[in-house]
């Protein structure tokens, strides 16, 4: 756990090096939601899932992600810090 909330503060930190905000997602009552609602300039938004390396999201991480996917937001799940900047790259490019 302790890998994935050091990852979580890095995204953090390069959201807001970009002039962003990267807020906790937190919905009461509806699990699986994204970890973190990743604001950017003109209006770009996202979700990331901040997981520890090499782990997927769970079943219902994955059926969220899915729906959300479907209503049009982009969904990013992070496993590794070399995907922060691709990551802020697409959310700013959409």
């Amino acid at each position: 756990m302790a890998q994935e909330k050091l990852l979580e503060q890095k995204l953090i930190k390069a959201v807001r090096k970009v002039g962003g905000l990267a807020l906790k997602f937190v919905s009461p009552g509806y699990a699986g939601m994204p970890d973190r609602l990743v604001l950017i300039a003109y209006g770009k938004i996202a979700f990331v899932e901040v997981k520890s390396p090499g782990k997927k999201p769970r079943k219902i991480q994955a059926a969220r992600h899915k729906q959300l996917s479907d209503l049009g937001f982009n969904v990013y799940v992070l496993d590794q810090e070399d995907q922060i900047g691709g990551i802020i790259d697409a959310i700013s490019a959409t």
